[in-house]
């Protein structure tokens, strides 16, 4: 995966609101939009256009059951987002690791 194909993973993590979508779906497992809005100072159509933007990027998937749609969290999107911050510091360490030879330490 591309670096900019990553970028909307990372935006969409970007956001307050959104983190602590994923954060409680994460823990809580499958939750309702009502459950999802329930304690948050934003409204529900709030709420909805944020579950939209993760289901866009692949970090949560939402199933209709009758009139209600349940939300749940999708991993799969976070491994390559990892992977490339695993690669960004690796070579991180090894660009300090080279600067703290160069100055003798």
């Amino acid at each position: 995966m591309s670096d900019s194909s990553l970028a909307p993973v990372f935006e969409a993590l970007g956001h307050p609101v959104r983190l602590s979508l994923v954060a409680r779906l994460r823990r809580g497992g499958r939750q309702s939009l009502g459950q999802l809005a329930v304690g948050r100072s934003i409204s529900r159509q709030a709420v909805t256009k944020h579950l939209a933007t993760l289901e866009a990027v692949g970090l949560v998937r939402g199933t209709r059951y009758g009139r209600e749609t349940v939300f749940e969290f999708d991993p799969r999107p976070l491994g390559p987002a990892r992977d490339y911050l695993d690669e960004v510091a690796d070579q991180w360490e090894k660009k300090l690791g080279d600067l703290k030879d160069f100055l003798g330490e």
